[in-house]
Order: structure tokens, then sequence, then C-alpha cells
């Protein structure tokens, strides 16, 4: 979703001068091999000597259609030192890398001991070139504002990296932090009044592994109202075998219509949801719902087996198998589990209501 940003993935600025060196090489003309110098450029990288990074994050969800977006504000600002080792004063050119192709930066700023430089963007970046002493460090200030979305992450820019004095501070506005498979966690956490305030310290790392959060996410009404629906046929299954079970008991006959006009009551919660979700929050939507089928059923029944059987019978199953199973949806991660139990619970219930029951009596043909 570019509207509002991409995922950030944010790597140190990389700094290097230029100097020419002379090689031996081999020329050879007419069967005779010649030994001559010739010049080459080389690229020289400046190391890094320590990392000072400050983030704030700022998450805002935000609804298209029927999704919601973790959409975030990030206030980037560090303080990377680089020293020239070499024993000559060096035009040193740093680039940096964007963390996101399709996102904005307001405010970009890249400033060398106190100094602003003129930058020139190239590639997926931007670079600028300044002189830097011999022996000397060089302090780059690197700060913008940006937009992103889903996650955040901080990679030490290569597949296994020497990170040396390095320091990252992480506040957040949101309480739910999580972490993405293979990264580093936090070797600091303090809680704050809105969220907290995370800290990544190392004095010399060597690791190829990236560090960042993942942004909390809201429930998701559209594929929640789809999964609910999708397995509508099992809650209807268990509400129609619960039934079955107690008008076969108590000798309540009901003709196939009647099913008919239960089932088309009780699918009435399902496309009702499908269409409401769009425009209510989903759990207003699902109350309402609820009330609806309930109501259909209740009211229908007690015109065809009474008042005292549709709306204690038929409604307490209705409100377990329709209500209480399709909330369980609601329950991330612990849905099958929810539904398992309530299978089993549903099937000590029936055995012990029908452990005495004469079967071959219940179903014996009756003469007309």
């Amino acid at each position: 979703m570019s509207t509002w940003g991409m995922p950030h993935e944010q790597t140190p600025p990389k700094a290097f001068y230029e100097q020419i060196v002379m090689k031996w090489a081999v020329s050879t003309e007419e069967g005779k091999t010649t030994p001559r110098l010739v010049e080459e450029r080389a690229f020289v990288s400046l190391p890094l000597e320590s990392s000072r990074i400050d983030v704030a994050l700022d998450l805002e969800h935000r609804k298209k259609g029927l999704l919601w977006y973790s959409t975030y504000k990030v206030s980037f600002s560090a303080l990377y030192t680089f020293r020239n080792i070499s024993s000559r004063d060096q035009a040193v050119t740093f680039t940096v890398d964007f963390p996101a192709e399709k996102a904005i930066y307001d405010g970009f700023s890249l400033s060398l001991d106190a100094t602003p430089l003129r930058t020139t963007h190239e590639g997926k970046g931007m670079r600028a070139t300044a002189p830097v002493p011999a022996g000397k460090l060089a302090v780059l200030k690197l700060s913008y504002r940006s937009q992103g979305l889903s996650s955040w992450q901080y990679s030490f820019g290569g597949d296994v990296a020497d990170v040396r004095d390095f320091i990252l501070k992480m506040t957040s506005n949101f309480k739910d932090v999580d972490f993405a498979e293979d990264t580093l966690s936090p070797t600091e956490k303090r809680e704050t009044s809105s969220g907290w305030e995370l800290t990544w310290a190392y004095k010399n790392l060597v690791s190829g592994i990236k560090l960042g959060v993942l942004m909390p996410e809201k429930l998701q009404p559209g594929p929640l109202a789809g999964r609910i629906s999708y397995f509508a046929p099992v809650s209807l299954f268990f509400f129609f075998f619960l039934m079955f079970i107690m008008t076969t008991v108590r000798g309540i006959e009901l003709h196939p219509m009647n099913y008919f006009f239960l089932a088309a009551a009780f699918f009435s919660f399902h496309l009702l949801l499908a269409y409401l979700v769009d425009h209510i929050s989903i759990h207003t939507a699902f109350l309402i719902c609820s009330a609806v089928s309930i109501f259909l059923v209740v009211s229908y029944l007690r015109l065809v087996v009474g008042m005292h059987f549709a709306l204690r019978e038929a409604g307490l199953a209705q409100f377990i198998y329709l209500v209480l199973f399709s909330y369980a949806f609601f329950l991330e991660g612990f849905t099958g589990l929810a539904i398992t139990i309530g299978s089993i619970i549903t099937l000590f219930v029936v055995m012990q209501m029908t452990g005495r029951v004469r079967w071959a009596e219940k179903f014996e043909r009756r003469p007309a």
C-alpha cells in the first residue's frame, strides 16, 4: 500500500575515497611479454567507529475498504563517526540509501561535523562529498521524517557485519510491541506512559541479524466476516444436530420445511454481517446480526412448537452454536481450540441426554 508508505529498512551510510594505485600488468606484442606499471582506480572504505541513533515511531491505524493498515510516522536522527585512517587528507564520498523506495522524506538533512553537505540524488539514495583530514574523525549526521507501513527495521548493511560502539534508542506510542523472526531483541526495555523506550547497545558485535519492530495490527473486519461465513455450515450442523436430538427425545415433530426456515433464519446472520461490517464496527455489526437471527428463529418456533421450547431450548442452542461459535473467530490463535472444546462438551451433553433413550422405539415406524 504505497499510498501510506512501505516497510522501512534503514542501513548505515557508507564512506569511501578514491585513490590511484600502480599495478604491474603484462602486455604481449609479437610474441613478447612486457611487464609495465599501469594506473588503476581503487575505492577505500572508511571504517565506521560508532553509531548513535534515535528513532521515534508514531503508530496510526488507517482503514481502506474493509482492511485496516498499520501505518506509522518515523523520525530518524543518527550520528555516525568515521575515521580517515590514511596518512593524507581525502575527499570522502558519503552515500545514504533510503529505507524504502516508495516513500516520502521530509526534512532530509546530511551534515559533516555540524556543516551541512550539498547532496545529490543517486540511485536509491543520496550522496555528498567533503574533505576529511588525515587520521581524523568525521561525524556524519543524518536526519529525516517519513512514514511507513507494518514494520521498521535496521540492517547493519551486509550478510555478516562488524558493528562497533552501536547504540539505537527507539520510542513508540504503542505498547503492543512485537519483534519479527530472526531479529535482535533490545538489550534494554523501559515502559513509558504511552508506549516503550527500547535500546539496542553493543560494544563490538559481529552479526548479520537485523533489529526492529512489527506494528500491532487491528482486527480485519472483511477477512474475519469471510472466515465466519465460510464455516457457517459447520455451525448450522451443530445447531440442527442438537435440535434433532431435543425434538426426538421430547417427541416434538418438525417437518423438513420447518428446518428450511430455521436454516434461512440462521444464515441471515452471515448475510447481514457480510454487508454490515462495511458501514459500522465489526463488534456492533456482530451484536445486531446475532439479535436479528435469534429473533427470527424464536419468533418462528413459538408458532410451531410453543414459546417455552422456542425461547429456552432453541434460543439457547442458537446462542451457543451461532453466536459463541462465530465469536471464537475473534480469538486469534485460539479459534480451533475453542471450537474443539465446544464440540467435546456438546458430545458429552448429548450422550448424557440420550444414554437411556431406546432408539429402536423412537424410530419405530408408526401406523398411518
